[in-house]
């Protein structure tokens, strides 16, 4: 079992977010490890794009810091999750491909770590009373900027987000394909070979019912007096 801890990376507005492609072996199970605090929110989702034998499918298990599984899913090709944290500390994702003799399969997953507490506000709504009614129209419309701002970076997000998952569709339809025409391809070269030989011996036994062996054998054993 492998055990890889993801590297901490926060942007301005202190989200984090992973997206990871990678190789889980016949009979292994991949871990991840994730630090998260109370009252935030995880978000996962993930899904099987390739596999080298059979069924496009594996287990996956989330679990807290105290060990205590929350979620646990066998064998799904696709699912996603989202949980809010109660406790403080690193939080288990694991890959599980144990089920699988040969066939290793290739995982794309993406994490999402938010908070929902609402963002601090730009303004102080009790220094707009203080202000009175001259202030009023400065501070709405400070609070309608932070108000679109947050919309554009959650919309922004979002799109980005669907985007990855959109291409992980795309590459797990694209692998699907590669290997039906490997299949195909396969499968016509063994036909064709087989048409050939079919052919090769029906036209021997065809020939065989034609020929005259008693006469070939008179031929060949009655003595010749010509010569006398």
């Amino acid at each position: 079992m492998r055990y890889i801890f993801l590297s901490t990376i926060f942007s301005v507005v202190f989200a984090f977010e992973k997206d990871m492609t990678f190789t889980v072996q016949a009979g292994k199970m991949d871990c991840f490890f994730q630090k998260v605090s109370p009252n935030e929110v995880i978000d996962i989702e993930y899904q099987v794009i390739d596999a080298t034998h059979g069924e496009l499918d594996v287990s996956f298990q989330m679990a807290d810091p105290a060990g205590l599984v929350i979620v646990a899913d066998y064998k799904k090709p696709e699912n996603s999750h989202r949980y809010t944290a109660t406790l403080d500390g690193d939080y288990r994702f694991c890959f599980d491909n144990t089920f699988s003799t040969f066939s290793q399969k290739t995982v794309f997953f993406d994490l999402m770590i938010d908070t929902e507490d609402t963002q601090e506000k730009d303004y102080d709504d009790d220094r707009e009373m203080e202000l009175g009614n001259a202030a009023e129209t400065y501070m709405m419309r400070v609070r309608d900027i932070s108000e679109s701002v947050s919309r554009v970076r959650d919309n922004v997000s979002t799109a980005r987000r669907l985007q990855e998952l959109h291409s992980a569709h795309e590459a797990r339809d694209r692998n699907l394909a590669e290997d039906m025409c490997s299949r195909v391809l396969t499968w016509s070269i063994g036909q064709i070979i087989l048409m050939l030989l079919v052919g090769i011996t029906q036209v021997y036994f065809v020939r065989s019912l034609f020929e005259d062996k008693h006469s070939i054998s008179y031929k060949r054993f009655i003595p010749s007096f010509s010569s006398q």
